[in-house]
């Protein structure tokens, strides 16, 4: 976890010019797979109301800005590689539909692209801010449920 937590540190730098710790991983952890279970719930209900038993990437409602924030991971996951990282991060949350193979491939773009917008949510509520602490995990947190 070590190698994981410098990548991760490195991803927040490049990113947004922030700096995380090892104690801000478990933080990461539980903020992308939040999101992604949100996501998820929401592709699920997409395919329910469609008639069908499978999650499909389309299902999800990935916003412009998200979308914007996967090809920009796209482009530094080349330099640091963390989708591998990232697919043992993400967990796939028990539904009641089963998720589509390209799904699940995608997983690790999306928990990437999670991630940098978090890092950029940061300093844009924050512009000075170094390295966030409690109180700003609790604002960010709070943002994303109300957009998510």
């Amino acid at each position: 976890m070590v190698m994981a937590v410098k990548q991760f540190e490195r991803l927040f730098r490049e990113a947004a010019s922030l700096d995380i710790d090892k104690s801000d991983i478990k933080r990461l952890e539980d903020f992308v797979n939040q999101r992604l279970h949100d996501l998820l719930l929401l592709g699920e209900a997409a395919a329910k109301a469609n008639g069908r038993d499978v999650i499909e990437v389309h299902d999800l409602p990935i916003t412009k800005g998200l979308q914007e924030q996967i090809h920009e991971f796209r482009k530094l996951n080349e330099e640091i590689p963390l989708a591998g990282i990232l697919e043992q991060l993400a967990k796939l949350p028990p539904l009641s539909l089963a998720y589509s193979e390209e799904l699940e491939q995608k997983l690790p773009e999306l928990a990437g692209a999670i991630t940098m917008s978090l890092a950029r949510v940061f300093k844009a509520v924050k512009p000075e801010l170094k390295n966030p602490g409690t109180a700003e995990w609790e604002q960010v947190e709070q943002i994303y449920r109300i957009l998510l």
